[in-house]
């Protein structure tokens, strides 16, 4: 049992450069996140990554009614993870905004293939701490954090391994400061290395 896991939040082939939501610089967060994902996972830690997984028609894409573009549809290659990152054996996937109806921002929404929620995985592996990198600062980053820091979790949301869409300017720096003061801590990954030792 070790009381940190590491939350890759949608690492996906469609929010990375090229792809058909695509966050700018999205494949920047990988090499930090492949980085502090060894680390963790040579200390027996838990690694945990989020994906959207949505169906082909769901009230989340612009032509349902919803705000953004198609993306990351099951079992297409803009949903699958972007082939830089290296999860290690033994990371759990969480797929969210499964169903026509859901948008499913946070990773706390969605469900492993055994049907298990985010929060059942964490506790089931005593975690207590949750460090959190991805895509995007603004939307499924932001919730995740948020709904972990209601669950009750330490948060560390990794400043060099996030990016944001920013559909607004500055929309990442409002987000960021959101999440500061509901209580996450703010740092590089570096430091969130150093932290956990």
């Amino acid at each position: 049992m070790h009381p940190t896991a590491l939350l890759i939040v949608d690492v996906q082939n469609d929010f990375c450069p090229g792809g058909a939501l695509a966050v700018p610089e999205g494949d920047q967060v990988i090499a930090p996140l492949n980085r502090l994902a060894e680390a963790i996972a040579q200390r027996g830690g838990l690694v945990v990554a989020s994906r959207d997984w949505h169906p082909r028609t769901t009230r989340h894409f612009k032509a349902f009614g919803g705000l953004w573009p198609v993306h990351c549809v099951q079992e297409t290659h803009g949903a699958a993870f972007h082939p830089g990152l290296k999860l290690p054996d033994g990371a759990v996937i969480v797929s969210k905004g499964t169903s026509t109806e859901d948008d499913g921002y946070s990773a706390f929404e969605g469900r492993t293939d055994d049907g298990k929620t985010l929060h059942e995985v964490l506790q089931a592996h005593g975690v207590r701490r949750l460090v959190v990198g991805g895509l995007a600062t603004d939307y499924c980053v932001r919730a995740s954090v948020l709904d972990a820091l209601q669950h009750g979790y330490e948060v560390v949301v990794l400043t060099d391994a996030i990016r944001g869409v920013n559909l607004q300017p500055d929309d990442s720096a409002r987000a960021l400061q959101e999440m500061q003061a509901h209580g996450a801590h703010l740092m590089p990954t570096e430091e969130a290395l150093r932290d956990d030792n």
